[in-house]
């Protein structure tokens, strides 16, 4: 069952009321649509700007993700930044991915081929499409619990090609240094990397590994 008082619900309850936040992200301004019931609707989480402001973007044309994505933040300026890319974002809150889908409008207005805001759990609306990722990117909701996220690291290997890159961004104090050692004891050293630190965010990559042939 979800509480609906939460943004990772997939119909929040709380009173609707709109803003609009111009945020500079990568030396470009982007507007944005937000509304209550939404993750950090007001201001634009320091987790999410710190992951967008270090995370490796495909240059060439790539098939990516932005999982658990709000009101479109990160999926929208790895669009912007990759513009052959093919982008999917999605979030199981639909005020979410409404917000989502108005602010592709207004970022990306020539992207409706290649941009998807898709509305579900996780990769629940992709499970059937056959789809593959070279980057999967993410903050992940960890106040809806340290082992939910955990446990995503099992589908995680099924959703990217050799060499794919899951990159996410974790507070210290909600448990970085946990998740860090649990990652190296679940893959290997060589999967994890932590490629930034910054104002008590870590930023992870995990990287798929090639699989050899017999």
């Amino acid at each position: 069952m979800y509480n609906n008082k939460h943004y990772y619900s997939p119909f929040p309850d709380a009173r609707v009321k709109f803003q609009s936040l111009s945020v500079s992200l990568r030396r470009h301004l982007f507007i944005f649509k937000t509304i209550t019931g939404v993750f950090a609707y007001k201001k634009l989480d320091l987790g999410t700007k710190i992951l967008v402001e270090n995370m490796l973007i495909p240059p060439k044309s790539r098939t990516i993700i932005d999982l658990g994505c709000g009101y479109g933040v990160i999926g929208i300026v790895l669009a912007y930044e990759s513009p052959k890319s093919t982008v999917y974002l999605i979030d199981i809150n639909k005020r979410a991915i409404w917000c989502a889908k108005e602010n592709i409008k207004i970022n990306l207005p020539e992207s409706k081929s290649r941009v998807f805001a898709l509305s579900g759990n996780y990769f629940e609306p992709i499970k059937n499409k056959n789809i593959i990722f070279d980057g999967i990117y993410m903050n992940p909701p960890l106040r809806k619990g340290r082992k939910e996220f955990l446990d995503l690291f099992d589908e995680i290997p099924l959703y990217l090609k050799p060499n794919g890159l899951f990159q996410f961004v974790i507070k210290r104090k909600m448990g970085a240094e946990f998740i860090s050692n649990y990652l190296k004891n679940k893959f290997s050293e060589e999967n994890i990397e932590i490629i930034c630190k910054k104002s008590g965010y870590w930023i992870f990559t995990y990287k798929q590994k090639i699989t050899q042939k017999n």
